[in-house]
């Protein structure tokens, strides 16, 4: 599985930003993977979500982790098991376990409220 950086855009204030820290990532089925995003914002008690897109389809949510409160978190039934967050000051990390053809979509970080997020793309 391999992991590209496509687009990336900024938070609804000036002031916030969102930024992949590496460009590619690639691993195989079975292994884990843990994708990285950067941010700063002006917010006191930030949340940072994932998101993923199949081709063709909507976006889908994944989760959300608050990066200065551990009770601010909230995982989509598909994501409780194999998907995982952490979030720090300046930087939020997803992490997939057992990885499988079926995890290939297109990754989004993104700080909320906001009209931007990262933009990951997984490739088989």
């Amino acid at each position: 599985i391999f992991f590209s950086c496509v687009l990336c855009f900024s938070g609804l204030i000036i002031s916030d930003s969102v930024t992949n820290t590496e460009k590619d990532v690639s691993n195989t089925e079975g292994r884990a993977v843990t994708l990285n995003c950067s941010y700063s914002t002006t917010d006191s008690y930030p949340v940072l979500n994932w998101y993923r897109r199949y081709p063709n389809q909507a976006m889908q949510f994944i989760l959300f982790k608050g990066a200065r409160s551990s009770n601010v978190d909230y995982k989509a039934e598909f994501a409780r098991v194999r998907f995982s967050s952490t979030t720090g000051q300046y930087s939020t990390q997803l992490q997939i376990s057992d990885l499988s053809l079926s995890d290939s979509a297109i990754y989004y970080c993104a700080l909320r409220p906001t009209i931007g997020e990262n933009l990951l793309n997984i490739y088989t």
